[in-house]
């Protein structure tokens, strides 16, 4: 994370922005912006943005919406958390880790994201896992890994995209099973030819 030279405003605006983000799947408008910071006008929220993409903290995405690549920080908080990036649904055919597949950088704790291990940050989908305690649009946190052990939750990439299941292994066979209280969820069986992305080693929880 960076210690960038930001007014009070522009750094209230990218703290709403990382938040939308994180909690909804999507970037703020600019009228969502002006109404958090206070504006009577849209056109300041629009030169608030403009600011933060010059000083390379976001960018606009393909679709429009905005994303956080470069976070900011004092010295303090630089010194407690890790940059985690954060991707959305992941495209068939593209790398998890795709840059055009990465929402936001969010600051995460070190004693969560704990160096000098690698990690991002998937949002799930549906409800496969909802015994895991891991509900549709929760965050993981997820240590990137290409193996896994019995019982661990695993981020795995199947038909190009990927699923969050718990990992089970029985001699030549790979199971991934649902930890689902409803029964339309089933284990998926498989060889040993498809990808670990790593283990799950946190939940956010979307909040309401």
């Amino acid at each position: 994370m960076l210690s960038i030279d930001l007014s009070s405003q522009e750094a209230k605006a990218l703290r709403f922005i990382r938040n939308s983000i994180a909690q909804r799947a999507k970037s703020p408008s600019i009228r969502e912006i002006q109404r958090e910071l206070g504006y009577a006008s849209p056109r300041s929220a629009a030169l608030i943005v403009e600011r933060l993409m010059s000083c390379g903290c976001l960018q606009r995405r393909t679709n429009g919406l905005l994303r956080i690549v470069r976070d900011f920080g004092d010295d303090n908080t630089q010194a407690r958390t890790v940059p985690v990036p954060l991707v959305g649904t992941a495209p068939c055919g593209t790398p998890l880790l795709a840059e055009e597949n990465i929402e936001a950088v969010i600051p995460v704790s070190i004693t969560l994201a704990k160096p000098p291990h690698r990690y991002f940050l998937l949002r799930a989908q549906g409800n496969s896992m909802d015994k895991a305690n891991i509900h549709d649009k929760d965050l993981v946190l997820v240590k990137q890994r290409v193996s896994a052990e019995n019982g661990d939750l695993v981020v795995a990439i199947i038909d190009d995209e990927a699923t969050i299941k718990e990992f089970r292994r029985t001699k030549n066979v790979v199971v991934l099973k649902p930890k689902s209280s409803s029964a339309s969820h089933q284990p998926i069986i498989l060889s040993d030819e498809f990808q670990i992305q790593g283990v799950v080693v946190a939940t956010i929880q979307k909040l309401d």
